[in-house]
């Protein structure tokens, strides 16, 4: 594609610990933060990143434990919520923030929730939540833990992007070369020579040793700014009636399902882009929720 963006790859130390993220657009343009889901990395975003990129400088950071970012020396205390709002707050400050748009996949849509409600309250503008509430239902943590928690060894490339064809076909359509993107983005080779997931497994400890942190109700009922939650019509991890809740309480968030896909919108197609873009160009003024 002619003059499309190109994205810089960046480095940040932030509460003691290393991040990477991609950087996309002008410098001096409004702001976007882009969090990924829990075996995710930033570079999930490159479709919509690249389409907002004329328009904003979006951040598209690894969390700890997963991509390029380093892993946890403490993954009991660190691989969980509070730090990962504790790290939000130190990228934006590091990256001199004031005021950010947040678009948040999965565990990245409940991080944004966390970090309004606290580390950054006031300074999130608008807030996309991708596919995800303030309660898990235990049945579809069960099933992301059985591929997320022991990943597979490979010998090949090829053999782990079949394996993520799989795990992540609720994601819905993705092009051949957006696969093999996720592919060669989501690997890592082991000494024997055999390739695996990129992250840390020990990310899933998060739900044995805080079993209730995704338990929000509370933060979401305090929040007080337009949230836009995106939901797959068949997505496992945020139910109807969770998403139906959503739309009455707290920040009465409004709501698009998106067919042809479950948990999570790869926020990849053109619908769904076109539907972040219209939310994060909204006025302040006009997208603030009224009581």
């Amino acid at each position: 594609m002619a003059n499309a963006p190109v994205p810089a790859s960046r480095y940040l130390r932030c509460e003691g610990r290393e991040l990477h993220y991609m950087e996309w657009g002008a410098a001096d343009a409004p702001a976007v933060i882009m969090w990924h889901g829990l075996a995710r990395t930033g570079r999930d975003f490159d479709e919509l990143a690249r389409a907002l990129a004329d328009s904003y400088r979006v951040i598209c950071p690894d969390t700890i434990g997963r991509g390029l970012s380093q892993w946890s020396p403490d993954p009991v205390a660190e691989y969980r919520l509070d730090f990962y709002a504790a790290l939000a707050r130190a990228l934006l400050d590091g990256l001199s923030l004031t005021r950010v748009r947040w678009v948040g996949t999965s565990m990245g849509g409940a991080t944004g929730m966390h970090a309004a409600a606290t580390t950054l309250r006031g300074r999130i503008s608008h807030l996309v939540v991708n596919d995800i509430g303030p309660e898990l239902p235990q049945a579809a943590v069960r099933r992301i833990l059985d591929y997320a928690g022991a990943p597979p060894a490979f010998d090949t490339v090829t053999e782990l992007e079949a394996w993520l064809r799989a795990a992540y076909k609720p994601y819905g359509w993705q092009s051949d070369e957006q696969w093999r993107r996720m592919a060669e983005t989501s690997m890592r080779r082991l000494p024997d020579g055999r390739v695996t997931a990129h992250y840390d497994p020990a990310i899933v400890g998060q739900f044995s040793h805080h079993p209730a942190d995704y338990d929000r109700w509370d933060g979401y009922d305090s929040l007080r700014l337009p949230v836009l939650l995106l939901r797959g019509v068949d997505s496992d991890l945020l139910p109807p009636e969770v998403a139906d809740a959503m739309t009455r309480r707290g920040p009465r968030a409004q709501r698009i399902d998106f067919p042809d896909c479950g948990h999570a919108p790869a926020l990849n197609v053109a619908p769904q882009i076109d539907a972040v873009g219209r939310f994060l160009a909204t006025p302040e003024d006009a997208a603030a929720i009224r009581h």
